[in-house]
């Protein structure tokens, strides 16, 4: 029974911690709820405009997605919710499907939550928390600036009370310089006043609900000027109370419309969550279980479904608003869940005159931290492969917009990849002078060397497609001595595998050796890798490969016979 409930404390952590709950952590986690609510009513409902849904959806995300995520996540402060770059996808991809019906347009939107949901729980059965990784911080880097520019493409229309449209980046600016002459000033004047608060609020009173504060001015001066009936347009009527609970009906075809969309929702949703999650358990000291974060994403978007919702993830922005004002425990979620509920039960009529155009400009302050110059110099100055994989990203974002931009990041993730383990680099090594260890001689060049003698490490996994390029690496370093070479050590020490090509190019490269009258030997395997060189019959023919055979004692056992051969006169 004991193991049953251990389990159980895995799969739902909630069960493991809420009976260790402190009394002192109820007030913080209640405050920290309270104005994480208060950050989210806004920023819910922008981003739920900005995917093409009625602005209370963006809070039903936060209510449902808030508290499912809280039963099961490992991370303390990670909040769920709508996020700019899913909003946007979602609002490309929908758009098409829907034929203008706003009903089957949120219907698609919610199913796309569920689907989400299903390969976030797939990926948890598989344990593929790990495959999700692939796309790397640098492809983050490119992919958020380029989502930026794609997105404040389309919230400029709203900012200057323009009609606006268009399919691509480029298409949509050609529309708006076409559209300036009508531009309504009102718009513009309030857009623009609500832009300046909200960055001004963000540095003097960062962690506070500035926004909150910004959307409850403008409603009342909107209310007070009747300034809807000067051209600005409002979200409108908001239904009060929360919707009935229920996963909409589909058809087969619409889920597989939507699998493209739903993948890439669930790599972005994953890669942000984690990234975001990992950010403040290294700052409080506390793990967060990866594979535990596929559970609960997946529990958040399927509720999120079944909400009237679309699909949720961890943002950074929120996280860090749930942080600052003190949350201790998942519990804050709950709160905020439990003070937006009241929102929308009570405080409805006061929304329904929000000016389009300040929630535009908070998303626009919003995805205007995703463009970082800074962060490009920087990777420029430390990888200048990392960087034009960051631009690719950038641009494929750009070209192909939000969605296919994230197939192009993943894909030049990969390829970065590939391109890094397909020509590894093979360090000459040379002993660090009064030690046994051996460092890369060619960086280090007061490395002690020995004539006759080649010591070599291969700085990746030896696989099929980098054989070639390490054969040919060794055959240079070899004609490049000035001593005839007698002994070659391969040190495998940084190559956690090889494969059957990895195998064969060992056993070739012995008998071309041997042909020259040059003994080969492997030096500091992995037990994986012996075991690999044992079953394919080679170990025998590099003159056994033991867990005991080190490079420092090979290259002893080399000065020793060395020294018979040619005794110092």
């Amino acid at each position: 029974m004991n193991s049953r409930l251990q389990q159980l404390a895995q799969r739902i952590p909630i069960c493991n911690w809420l009976p260790q709950y402190r009394l002192s952590w109820l007030g913080p986690d209640f405050i920290s709820g309270v104005t994480l609510a208060a950050y989210a009513i806004p920023v819910a409902m922008a981003y739920a405009t900005l995917a093409g849904l009625a602005p209370q959806a963006g809070l039903y995300c936060y209510i449902f997605g808030g508290i499912a995520y809280a039963l099961f996540a490992s991370s303390r402060h990670l909040s769920v919710g709508p996020t700019a770059a899913i909003s946007v996808m979602v609002a490309s991809v929908i758009g098409s499907m829907s034929a203008g019906d706003p009903a089957r347009y949120a219907a698609i939107a919610a199913i796309t939550a569920g689907m989400v949901a299903v390969l976030c729980l797939l990926a948890w059965i598989l344990r593929l928390s790990s495959f999700v990784n692939f796309i790397s911080e640098s492809i983050l880097l490119g992919f958020k600036a380029g989502a930026a520019l794609s997105i404040i493409s389309m919230q400029l229309p709203k900012l200057l009370g323009l009609e606006g449209g268009g399919d691509s980046f480029l298409e949509r600016l050609r529309i708006i310089l076409q559209q300036l002459d009508s531009a309504n000033m009102a718009v513009i004047a309030l857009g623009l006043t609500s832009i300046l608060l909200l960055v001004a609020g963000g540095r003097l009173l960062p962690g506070r609900p500035v926004a909150l504060a910004v959307v409850i001015a403008s409603t009342t001066l909107v209310s007070l000027f009747g300034l809807a009936e000067n051209g600005v347009n409002v979200v409108g009527y908001i239904p009060p109370g929360l919707p009935t609970l229920s996963f909409p009906s589909f058809h087969i075809g619409q889920v597989e419309g939507l699998l493209e969309l739903s993948f890439a929702c669930f790599l972005l949703a994953y890669v942000e969550s984690i990234a975001a999650a990992r950010t403040f358990s290294l700052k409080h000291h506390y793990p967060v279980d990866p594979r535990q974060e596929l559970l609960s994403l997946g529990a958040a978007n399927l509720v999120a479904a079944f909400g009237h919702g679309y699909p949720v993830a961890g943002g950074l922005s929120q996280s860090a608003v749930n942080e600052k004002a003190g949350a201790r425990t998942p519990l804050s979620l709950i709160f905020a869940s439990l003070t937006l509920v009241m929102v929308l039960f009570f405080m409805t009529g006061m929304l329904r005159n929000l000016p389009d155009t300040v929630l535009a400009a908070i998303i626009l302050v919003a995805v205007s931290g995703f463009i970082n110059i800074d962060d490009f110099r920087r990777l420029k100055h430390v990888s200048r492969l990392e960087f034009r994989v960051a631009l690719v990203a950038f641009g494929g974002v750009l070209m192909f917009g939000i969605l296919k931009g994230v197939a192009v990041s993943a894909i030049a993730s990969i390829l970065f990849l590939l391109r890094m383990m397909a020509k590894p680099h093979v360090a000459i090594l040379g002993r660090i002078p009064g030690s046994s260890r051996f460092s890369d001689a060619e960086r280090h060049t007061s490395n002690e060397r020995f004539p006759g003698l080649l010591l070599f490490r291969i700085e990746a996994p030896l696989l099929y497609f980098n054989v070639d390029a390490v054969t040919a690496a060794v055959s240079e370093a070899i004609r490049r001595e000035t001593v005839p070479v007698r002994l070659v050590v391969c040190d495998l020490s940084t190559s956690p595998y090889i494969d059957a090509a990895g195998a064969g190019m060992l056993e070739q490269l012995e008998k071309e050796l041997k042909r020259e009258g040059i003994q080969f030997r492997v030096a500091e395997a992995h037990a994986e890798v012996r075991e690999i060189l044992r079953a394919t019959g080679i170990s025998e023919s590099l003159g056994g490969v033991s867990r005991h055979t080190a490079l420092a004692e090979l290259v002893e056992e080399f000065e020793r016979s060395s020294r018979m051969l040619f005794p110092p006169l």
